[in-house]
């Protein structure tokens, strides 16, 4: 607990047996209250290893529901036990933990309500070993949306985000897509919100354990981002999306 506010970190996790304990033990637990598990149909033993390591709340999907999915049911999780503050982190040490705390301590402090640890700011991306392929289309769509949504983020596809639990309580993210691009629909509906999204220079690593998406994948990904940021100048234009139609 930080500034008497509740920190939960969510692993969205899938397949993550070799890099899990690795990824919990760099969390700073001094900080974080609780963390949370949710393994998305894995065919290996993540959920076994957690439970090894002690993590208290732990959901096992009984059907793959994609990345999207899996995310909903993390922050739905640390929203019930009432986090003030979620660290969403992938636990398979693509990102370290590390900068968790700093993440925190800007929500904690009211500095943003939205943190976002950035491989492009810095040369952390093409270092760590981003394929170049990835590297263009990500430098190219960022491009794009932030003409589109007229921002200016270093990267719109980091998966490793903190977010305040008023951001969370206050967009429709179960509008969202079940698959890769609930990352971007997320973003939209924050800045539709009138939030304001920090990054911080985060370093990472490719390696064959560390999640990514193959090439024919990537480009359908790339599709659904322009959507996204097509949907948003429409409805910002009068044109509504259910994509930012909150439930009564």
């Amino acid at each position: 607990m930080i500034n008497n506010k509740k920190v939960a970190v969510v692993f969205p996790a899938y397949n993550a047996e070799k890099t899990i304990e690795i990824t919990y033990n760099e969390i700073p637990h001094d900080i974080v209250d609780e963390v949370i598990l949710v393994d998305d149909c894995s065919v290996d033993n993540t959920v076994g290893i957690a439970k090894k390591l002690g993590i208290k709340h732990i959901i096992s999907h009984e059907n793959n529901k994609g990345y999207g999915g899996n995310q909903k049911s993390c922050y739905d999780k640390a929203l019930e036990i009432g986090a003030d503050i979620v660290v969403m982190l992938h636990p398979d040490y693509q990102y370290t933990p590390k900068l968790a705390a700093s993440m925190i301590h800007l929500i904690a402090n009211d500095v943003y309500p939205v943190v976002f640890g950035s491989r492009i700011l810095g040369r952390g991306a093409r270092k760590g070993g981003m394929p170049l392929y990835k590297y263009f289309f990500n430098r190219l769509l960022t491009f794009t949306e932030n003409i589109i949504l007229r921002q200016k983020l270093s990267e719109y596809h980091t998966g490793y985000r903190a977010f305040s639990a008023e951001v969370l309580n206050n967009i429709p993210y179960h509008n969202n897509s079940d698959d890769f691009v609930f990352d971007n629909q997320m973003i939209a509906q924050i800045f539709m919100e009138g939030y304001e999204i920090a990054e911080i220079t985060c370093p990472t690593k490719y390696f064959e354990e560390a999640s990514s998406i193959n090439f024919r994948r990537s480009m359908k990904y790339g599709f659904g981002v322009l959507g996204t940021a097509f949907k948003y100048r429409f409805h910002k234009w009068g044109i509504k999306s259910r994509l930012f139609k909150k439930s009564n």
